[in-house]
C-alpha cells in the first residue's frame, strides 16, 4: 500500500465525539464484532483521544490514551490500513504520555497486529488472552 501523508491531532470528546464514535463503530462494532456494551465502556470522557485525518482532512483513524498509560480504542478505517495512519495515532498518543509525564505506557494489542507495537519499541507481557472474543497481547513501553 501506498503510503500517504496523515495528519493526527487532539480531538475533543465534546466536539468530535460523533467522528471518533463512527470510526470505532465502523472497525470494532461492524467489522469485529465487538459487543457496543464492551466498546463504550464509560472511560471516554476523561480520556484524551486523537483523530488521523487524510490530506483532504477526512478523519480515517482514531486512538485515546488514558490517565492510566493505557493506550487504546485504535482504530482504522479499512482503506487506510498500512498506510501509516496507525503509526501515526500511536506515535501522538506516545509523545501526549511523554509529554504528560508518564514514565511507561501499555496496551492490550490485538495479537494479528502486535508487529506494529513492537516496531514503536513495546514488548509483550504475559500470556495471549482473549478480549470480545479477539486474541489479545498486554505490551507495555518504557518512556
Amino acid at each position: 500500500m501506498e503510503k500517504v501523508e496523515i495528519t493526527v491531532s487532539p480531538a475533543s470528546w465534546a466536539a468530535e465525539r460523533r467522528t471518533v464514535a463512527d470510526i470505532r463503530e465502523q472497525v470494532f462494532i461492524e467489522e469485529q464484532g465487538v459487543p457496543a456494551s464492551l466498546e463504550w465502556d464509560g472511560l471516554d470522557e476523561a480520556a484524551t483521544h486523537f483523530l488521523a485525518r487524510d490530506t483532504a482532512g477526512n478523519p480515517v483513524g482514531t486512538a485515546r490514551l488514558l490517565s492510566s498509560g493505557q493506550i487504546g480504542r485504535m482504530a482504522v478505517l479499512p482503506a487506510w490500513r498500512s498506510r501509516g495512519a496507525g503509526k501515526a495515532l500511536l506515535a501522538a498518543c506516545i509523545a501526549a504520555a511523554r509529554d504528560a509525564g508518564f514514565e511507561r505506557v501499555f496496551l492490550n494489542a490485538q495479537s494479528r497486529v502486535a508487529r506494529l507495537y513492537e516496531q514503536a519499541g513495546f514488548q509483550a507481557v504475559g500470556d495471549e488472552f482473549s478480549e470480545a472474543g479477539i486474541p489479545h497481547r498486554r505490551m507495555e513501553k518504557m518512556l
